[in-house]
């Protein structure tokens, strides 16, 4: 009886500390896309509360990494949070336009990552939060029988020089690029 208990209090706390690593893995993936920062091709709303003429439902950043806003007209937000860019249309609308405004940024959609090499589907495909290695691959559509499944390299669109060797468990972001090798054998 005295095993049987002592495995069950083992279980439990695993158990518990694997919702508590959940949480940690959870909250860092967040505070990562908190500090995501804006580029070409990234879809964002914004929201000027109470004034329906001012905001935008849905916006692509252009490739100069601006959008254009009603009455304050183009922004440069490549580079910026959500964070920063809120309080930048917030100084441009405040005064001229409005006396307390209140601006909410969303992204409704993050840029692409790509996948090439040895898969059915290679391509560019929409980001969502908690994509890995993995996932892509089978969004593009799975390994190819030649696909080397230990030879999988990424390329960080923030440090495009750099390319490193991932595994299928490693975390992707959008502008990624994920090429699978070829096995010789």
């Amino acid at each position: 009886m005295q095993k049987l208990t002592n495995r069950v209090l083992g279980l439990k706390q695993l158990c518990w500390l694997l919702m508590v690593m959940a949480v940690v893995v959870n909250a860092a993936s967040a505070q990562t896309l908190q500090q995501y920062r804006l580029a070409a091709d990234d879809q964002i709303s914004v929201s000027v509360f109470n004034e329906p003429d001012l905001s935008l439902e849905s916006t692509r950043v252009a490739a100069n990494g601006t959008i254009s806003m009603p009455l304050i007209g183009q922004i440069l937000v490549k580079g910026l949070t959500i964070d920063e860019v809120e309080l930048k249309i917030t100084k441009l609308y405040l005064g001229d336009y409005l006396k307390k405004p209140d601006i909410s940024v969303a992204v409704v959609e993050y840029r692409q990552f790509y996948v090439n090499g040895e898969v059915d589907k290679p391509g560019g495909f929409s980001f969502r939060e908690g994509m890995t290695v993995q996932r892509a691959v089978s969004l593009a559509g799975g390994f190819t029988e030649r696909a080397a499944r230990n030879k999988i390299k990424l390329i960080r669109e923030d440090s495009p020089e750099r390319e490193t060797r991932v595994d299928l468990n490693t975390p992707i972001r959008p502008g990624d690029v994920i090429t699978v090798e070829e096995s010789f054998f």
